[in-house]
This record gives C-alpha cells, structure tokens and sequence, in this order.
C-alpha cells in the first residue's frame, strides 16, 4: 500500500494541474473556525492567486436567487465527527472521516473546505491550498461558498510565507460576503 505522504502529493499534483487556468463565481459558506497556521513541507510550489476579474458574481435576473450549498444529513454528520476529531488534534482520522464525507458529496465544496482546513492544521499548507482552490471551481453559483474558498486559500498562501497574495484572496473573501 503507498504511504500516506506519497498519496498527498499525487493528490495536490492532480488538484493542482486540474485547476490551474480555472476561475469560478458564486458565494461561500461562513468560514469555519480558525485553525492556527503551519508551515508547509519545503519545495512545494502552488500556483498565483487568480486574477480578481475572473473571479467576479455572476449576474444574476432578479427571480433567481443565489445559489447555496447545503450538507446533506450524513455528510453534516460525518463533517462534525471531523471537528471533534480536528478539534482533539487527530488530524488523521478528521482527513479520513471528511474524505468519506467527499465519497457522498463529491461536487460539494463545503467538504472540501473542511477537508483542507484540517489539512491546513496538520501542517500542509500546499494540501489546503489546492482543496481550497477544488471547492472554489466547484463552488459556482455560491458567493458564500466561494467567500470561504477564498478564506482558506488565504489562510494556505499566509501560512506559506506568501502575504501578499493572501491579502488579495482575502480581498476577493470580502468581495463576496459581507463577514
């Protein structure tokens, strides 16, 4: 069976590669809990932040009402397993309990930012970035979502030494949701 770490890099790699050159709209869910940040393993490389134009709200007829993600029951259940175990500091089992969450709701950003925040509190801040920038290609439609993806990518880039363009996702967070 790989190891562990050998998984995580081919699964930052595909992310990565299969989002490089994608922007999306919509809004976020509120961010979850602040984790504190780490630091990321040394020699991994993560793509610029999107330029702000291709991340803009859609237009939308004043009838249709924005799009909002929602958690179906046992994916909130599963997803609250993961805050405990993150919460208790057992980084891997919250990362295996959310990776079943994304087995059900696979094209529903929320569990991907809850994925990488705990990502993020293990140290991998490259891991976080690239789940934070899955949930923002799925999170379409969704300005509260797509604010949360933002806030995640902010808090990745931050903690990977990378200010300014944390600052400009935490720009684009605030340009989508009112928190």
């Amino acid at each position: 069976m790989p190891n562990r770490s050998v998984i995580a890099v081919v699964v930052v790699a595909v992310a990565v590669l299969s989002l490089s050159g994608c922007a999306t709209e919509g809004p976020a869910l509120p961010p979850p809990a602040q984790r504190p940040p780490t630091e990321t393993p040394a020699g991994s490389a993560q793509p610029a932040v999107p330029p702000a134009a291709t991340t803009a709200p859609a237009e939308r007829s004043p009838t249709t009402p924005p799009k909002q993600f929602r958690l179906g029951p046992a994916t909130t259940a599963l997803v609250a397993q993961a805050q405990r175990q993150a919460g208790s500091g057992d980084y891997g089992p919250a990362a295996a309990t959310l990776e079943r969450a994304e087995r059900i709701e696979p094209d529903n950003p929320l569990v991907w930012i809850e994925l990488g925040r705990v990502h993020l509190s293990e140290g991998n801040a490259g891991q976080a970035d690239a789940l934070g920038r899955k949930a923002l290609a799925l999170a379409t439609g969704d300005p509260s979502a797509q604010a949360s993806a933002w806030r995640l990518i902010a808090d990745a880039l931050r903690a990977r030494g990378r200010e300014t363009d944390a600052y400009d996702a935490e720009r684009r967070a605030a340009s989508l949701s009112p928190h």
